[in-house]
């Protein structure tokens, strides 16, 4: 895989539908591609639209160990609807150990280091063994999502992961989520009809106010420009 090939992706993709956009890529890549799910209503749509679409790609998702009860729920309607099973990946328990016996059960409070470490070992680790042996990864990553995401493309160029990130989605906004929801019917966690629109591990998420950024309740006691987990580094 290269970034000359992510730019020819970005080419030929670039007037695709969304669910053009994963029946070619899958096409493409075949068994060689997955979709990683964070169970938001993006993630939810995309997984509607594989199972529609093409039900072969693999669909995972990462369990922190600290998500919210709504989030579990999540999983099992999703796993019900679409009669699959989406496979999880965890922390090393050994890693997890250490770190809260070290740091303390909420160091992510304590500094942006320790919060990063927590992200590491939590999510960036589990996601790198979910990607092994795959040349590409699809998000549900959208460009009005946050001041991090306003430059990415359909097909990026994973620096960390070395392999291409696909997101079908990138160029849609919130309205257009919303109403694909609705008009299909797709399950989703309630938490997001409760002021969570954007939603991870429960002691690092927070509900948000009318007018607030769609990412203000995430770690939202630090800055917009850092306010990402390691899984997706913005150019």
């Amino acid at each position: 895989m290269s970034k000359d090939l992510t730019n020819k992706l970005n080419d030929l993709l670039t007037d695709l539908s969304a669910e053009e956009i994963l029946k070619y890529t899958f096409k493409e890549f075949n068994s060689k591609i997955a979709f990683a799910s964070s169970l938001g209503l993006e993630d939810q749509i995309i997984t509607h639209m594989i199972a529609q679409n093409c039900p072969e790609m693999a669909v995972f998702t990462l369990d922190t160990g600290r998500l919210f009860p709504e989030t579990y729920d999540l999983i099992d309607k999703t796993n019900a609807r679409y009669k699959m099973k989406m496979k999880i990946f965890f922390p090393e328990a050994t890693a997890v150990e250490e770190m809260v016996n070290t740091e303390g059960i909420n160091l992510f409070f304590n500094s942006i280091e320790n919060r990063k470490r927590c992200c590491g070992i939590r999510k960036t680790e589990p996601l790198k063994r979910a990607l092994q042996g795959l040349d590409a990864w699809v998000t549900g990553l959208r460009n009005s999502q946050s001041v991090t995401r306003l430059n990415m493309q359909i097909a990026e160029w994973d620096d960390v992961n070395q392999l291409i990130k696909i997101n079908p989605l990138i160029r849609w906004s919130e309205e257009d989520v919303k109403n694909y929801i609705k008009q299909n019917s797709i399950p989703y966690n309630i938490l997001h009809d409760n002021g969570f629109p954007s939603i991870g591990c429960q002691p690092c998420t927070r509900a948000v106010s009318s007018g607030e950024d769609l990412r203000a309740g995430r770690w939202w006691w630090e800055l917009p420009e850092q306010k990402e987990c390691g899984l997706h580094k913005a150019k």
